[in-house]
């Protein structure tokens, strides 16, 4: 009998956590499927691991492994890949807004053979905050015309994968990473299973508008060189425009004996500049930065404690 390894990256949802469990174990109860859930928390600074603790001890299909510290969500969705058993992977948040009911449709769609993986996408964003809604659609639209990766809008995390597709994404070891982009770059025939935006059961959000802000800058930065290839030109154009000024000057005074005056056009004209040249600079101090980040190869997370035998640290 194939089975599926739900893996769920839990921070501060001691709310949600049994909420998520008796919906999840009566959906896998229902596909008779073997399964395991694997939740990986984050460095709760609430009861999210003495909950956890409670019901692996009454269920020997429950799995945790508990960081030191808050890796973030991409770390611990990692460590979830590393750490899976299943022949079918799936990755969901423990808020309820990745309804486990899903999974029932997923399978009959993977079992066919025709796809690799069965991804959800919200066809709505009720709820959500107008202005959030609209970056958000800005910002799909940008990343796929200015990288390789297959994003679509409205895409989640919350997908279903064969074991291949699983390998695939482990061998990326990268420690900037952007689970959307790494989802679309590496390819696989991929089933879009459309639905409608829940809201979460219990607890508040950790994704406020700046975090997403930053999540979204690095994803533009992992899976594309566009920003390098602006401050390129932004250089070039400024270069241009300078010898064209210098020519006009030159002419101005040999012809017309002018001087050249007005010293605030001048400061204009410099600030303008320097605040081109120091964009382009941050620009390619943030690749710089990531660059500096992997090649120190610092381990993704770090393990407290599991009752998971043989868990795979990455270094």
């Amino acid at each position: 009998m194939k089975k599926i390894t739900l893996v769920v990256p839990c921070f501060n949802e001691q709310e949600a956590l049994p909420i998520f469990y008796r919906e999840a174990t009566s959906v896998m109860k229902e596909i008779e499927y073997e399964y395991e859930l694997l939740f990986i928390n984050d460095g709760s600074k609430d009861n999210t691991l003495k909950i956890l603790k409670e019901i692996a001890n009454t269920d020997k299909n429950v799995r945790y492994i508990s960081f030191s510290r808050n890796f973030g969500k991409e770390a611990a969705m990692y460590a979830g890949f590393c750490n899976a058993d299943g022949d079918y992977v799936t990755v969901m948040d423990a808020d309820m807004q990745d309804p486990p009911s899903l999974l029932i449709d997923m399978l009959k769609i993977i079992e066919t053979g025709e796809y690799d993986s069965v991804a959800t996408r919200r066809v709505n964003r009720d709820g959500e905050p107008p202005i959030r809604s609209w970056f958000a659609k800005r910002f799909y639209s940008l990343i796929n015309k200015i990288s390789d990766a297959d994003i679509v809008d409205g895409a989640r995390d919350f997908r279903l994968m064969k074991r291949e597709m699983v390998n695939a994404i482990v061998a990326m070891g990268e420690t900037n990473r952007f689970s959307k982009g790494i989802f679309g770059w590496i390819g696989f025939r991929t089933y879009w299973l459309p639905y409608e935006n829940t809201e979460r059961v219990a607890g508040t959000t950790k994704w406020n508008f700046w975090s997403l802000f930053k999540y979204a800058i690095d994803g533009i930065i992992n899976f594309s060189e566009a920003p390098l290839d602006i401050a390129s030109w932004f250089g070039i154009a400024m270069t241009f425009l300078a010898f064209i000024f210098l020519i006009l000057i030159i002419v101005r005074k040999l012809c017309f004996g002018d001087p050249v005056a007005g010293w605030a056009s001048t400061i204009c004209v410099i600030v303008f500049i320097g605040g081109i040249q120091l964009f382009c600079m941050g620009v390619m101090g943030q690749y710089i930065a990531k660059n500096y980040s992997e090649s120190k190869h610092r381990p993704h997370y770090i393990v407290a404690e599991t009752n998971k035998l043989n868990v795979e640290e990455i270094n």
